[in-house]
């Protein structure tokens, strides 16, 4: 759920963008010579024909395809609004159905780490504490991107034309672009290694890969919103 708050030019996080893909980032790391062997022992540990493991998998990829097609929609048609007699009303409406489908998605991913097995090669107290650890950041990262960006900031309210007036610039999106998400995808990462659980691993790599395909697609829309605001004013 990505909104307008990514600052350019002097924006602290786009300057370490730059320096972080200075000598090409990951497009420079040789994978043919990356051990697979841990990748192997991790799928060895994951019960893929489980019913609540292809559950969870629905409810990570369901969700932003949902949110991002109902957003766009509304700023094509403007029926909830409509509907709502209000922008705000209907996106306190998707709002509280995105935290609903997020609750449940939560949950299906916390039933699956509880049922399946645990790893030896995880369960040990120094993996426990850098579960806390993410956690903790994950938490900091998700509520401090809420407070920055108000309710609509954070519910795509710029797809029902509540547009944020400026950028925001300041933490945490001058420590890390796309905060919420990011946030969200650190406490799952949390939740895997306090339960050393290796299918949550799994489903938080899930997690990250669907929410980097979303930021694909609602970044570029959502600078879009703002250019069409930009040329009425011109």
């Amino acid at each position: 759920m990505t909104s307008y708050h990514s600052g350019a030019g002097n924006n602290p996080a786009e300057k370490y963008r730059r320096e972080r893909d200075c000598c090409g980032g990951l497009n420079n790391v040789d994978y043919s010579k990356m051990d697979l062997k841990v990748f192997e022992e991790v799928f060895k540990q994951i019960n893929f024909h489980d019913s609540n493991f292809h559950i969870a998998v629905i409810a990570i990829i369901f969700n932003p395809l949902f949110w991002n097609v109902v957003a766009r929609w509304e700023h094509k048609t403007r029926k909830l609004s409509k509907i709502f007699g209000s922008p705000y009303l209907a996106c306190y409406f998707l709002g509280f159905i995105i935290l609903l489908l997020n609750v449940y998605r939560s949950h299906s991913m916390t039933v699956v780490m509880k049922t399946q097995a645990r790893w030896e090669l995880m369960d040990r107290p120094e993996v426990f504490y850098f579960g806390v650890l993410f956690i903790v950041l994950g938490s900091l990262l998700v509520v401090s991107s809420f407070l920055a960006l108000g309710f609509t900031g954070t519910f795509l309210g710029d797809y029902f034309g509540i547009l944020m007036d400026e950028k925001v610039t300041g933490f945490p999106f001058s420590f890390i672009d796309n905060p919420m998400y990011w946030g969200s995808t650190s406490n799952y990462l949390g939740l895997a290694l306090v339960g050393a659980s290796p299918v949550g691993l799994l489903l938080t790599a899930i997690v990250a890969l669907v929410y980097k395909i979303a930021i694909g697609f609602e970044g570029p829309f959502t600078e879009h919103i703002y250019q069409e605001r930009r040329r009425k004013h011109e």
